[in-house]
């Protein structure tokens, strides 16, 4: 799962710290999120999959389609 948010933030040539300003965390929380030492808030959970374009299942790996649900 952390890999994936990891991937994804580098396909979009994104910061860390974009993606925490996205979120309204601090850089420090983010990288968190992404090393797995800090669980994401499913509110998290949810602007990450909108802003990509993708489905929660996706980001945290239960499926590998990128497609979010209708």
């Amino acid at each position: 799962m952390y890999q994936r948010l990891r991937d994804l933030r580098e396909d979009k040539d994104l910061t860390q710290q974009e993606l925490a300003t996205l979120l309204k965390v601090s850089q420090t929380t983010y990288s968190r999120y992404e090393s797995g030492v800090l669980d994401i808030p499913s509110s998290s959970l949810i602007k990450l999959a909108e802003f990509y374009k993708t489905s929660i299942d996706f980001l945290v790996g239960l499926t590998n389609n990128k497609r979010p649900y209708r």
